[in-house]
């Protein structure tokens, strides 16, 4: 089959090689490069093209047959999540050690490519994770009912609602509320919240909380809408109230292993004053606020309203905490929450969204002068891109670890530590 005329829907013979970012391998065809899901490097496959066409740059395809397979392939952990199905899980069919070397390949190649730093990464297992195959580790998920009334997730790339029996992924908490056998107003979005070690599971259907006896929305006003998350690191036992539509790490390890690797990252800071950016509902900004102590000071910044509203109940009782609630690039260029501009940082840690810091509040940071500055990232492209930045401003990485929060798909966190 010609290139010239090959199309969307058509399927071409592949041979796989390297990861890429994203959760797809490379692989040509006449010239043309294909991302490919669902195949693995090293393999030769029948792959359908999902995105194709003589004026596209590149092309995308689902593997659907294996001709050769790699030593790595296992029987797909989630059918559901394979090719033509769900998003979320692009990597059920990886072994859980190949999916780790895939994350550490494509954060040593980010690294490499965008921040000009050649080292080997490793990704580390959650505890548990091995032992659960990778399974179950969800204390959060998100569906949305069909037309019929029945429980799903969206395809990948996609708005086509695709019905479930289950969700391989979600705790065991989450799978005993038995969301897929209930039939819901079609469009409904479900949300089911079960923390690690804090409260009963709570859901929201169209963020109104659910009444689970009754099969409808609990119209009190004071019916719950948040949730506690216990969360034991550094030593100490923390307790967050969260809104449960609000953001938390989904993973059951998450927040601890997290918290771990940001106290570890910042080192002594006692009596130190430490900006916490992106701080969310404060899981960092409590932890640190007891590790610089009473003659350090912890300044916090959060652009979401509903996350800071957490956030100030969290750390009420500590008088070592400020709390800004507004754009971060903003408040740290003085032009926002004027009052309270930020004017020194020994240490700043930064938890951005997605698409990273970027220019403006990495330059704000780098004009504080802290002495370290500790990066969590969820994504690699991000990191690699900020952490270039920082090197203009004189920070060079000391070290990042990854940690693989996020089994069965290409999603790796990472923590940097820079210093001056």
């Amino acid at each position: 089959m010609a290139s010239d005329t090959a199309a969307t829907g058509d399927t071409v013979e592949l041979e796989v090689g390297s990861v890429a970012h994203g959760g797809h391998c490379v692989a040509r065809h006449e010239g043309r490069v294909v991302f490919v899901r669902h195949a693995l490097p090293g393999e030769r496959v029948r792959a359908r093209l999902t995105d194709a066409g003589e004026t596209a740059k590149f092309w995308r395809a689902d593997a659907i047959e294996v001709l050769e397979a790699s030593p790595d392939r296992v029987p797909s952990a989630w059918p559901a999540a394979g090719p033509g199905g769900v998003g979320g899980g692009e990597l059920a069919h990886v072994a859980l050690p190949a999916q780790r070397r895939w994350k550490a390949d494509v954060l040593q190649e980010q690294l490499r490519r965008l921040a000009r730093d050649d080292r080997e990464v490793t990704v580390h297992a959650a505890p548990g994770d091995d032992e659960r195959g990778g399974l179950g580790y969800r204390t959060r998920i998100d569906l949305v009912a069909d037309d019929s009334g029945r429980a799903g997730m969206r395809g990948y790339r996609s708005h086509d609602v695709h019905p479930l029996s289950d969700m391989p992924l979600a705790s065991p908490a989450i799978a005993a509320l038995d969301l897929f056998g209930r039939r819901w107003r079609p469009g409904t979005r479900i949300e089911a919240v079960a923390p690690a070690g804090g409260d009963s599971p709570l859901v929201l259907i169209d963020d109104l909380p659910l009444d689970l006896h009754r099969s409808r929305p609990d119209p009190r006003p004071n019916a719950r809408t948040s949730v506690r998350e216990r969360v034991a690191a550094g030593g100490a036992e923390h307790v967050f109230r969260v809104s449960a539509a609000g953001f938390w790490q989904v993973h059951r390890e998450a927040p601890g292993l997290l918290v771990d690797a940001v106290l570890a990252g910042v080192g002594d800071v006692a009596g130190a004053a430490v900006l916490d950016l992106y701080s969310g509902a404060g899981l960092f900004t409590l932890p640190l606020s007891d590790a610089v102590g009473p003659d350090g000071e912890v300044v916090s910044v959060e652009g979401d309203a509903r996350a800071v509203r957490d956030a100030r109940r969290n750390a009420h009782d500590r008088s070592n905490v400020e709390l800004h609630q507004g754009d971060v690039a903003r408040i740290l260029t003085g032009r926002d929450d004027a009052d309270s501009d930020v004017v020194h940082a020994d240490v700043v840690v930064l938890d951005p969204p997605r698409v990273g810091a970027g220019r403006k509040v990495v330059t704000a940071i780098a004009a504080l002068r802290p002495e370290r500055v500790v990066y969590v990232a969820c994504d690699p492209a991000a990191l690699a891109r900020d952490v270039a930045l920082l090197g203009e401003s004189g920070y060079g990485l000391r070290s990042v670890a990854g940690y693989d929060l996020f089994p069965m798909t290409h999603h790796v966190e990472a923590v940097a530590v820079l210093e001056r």
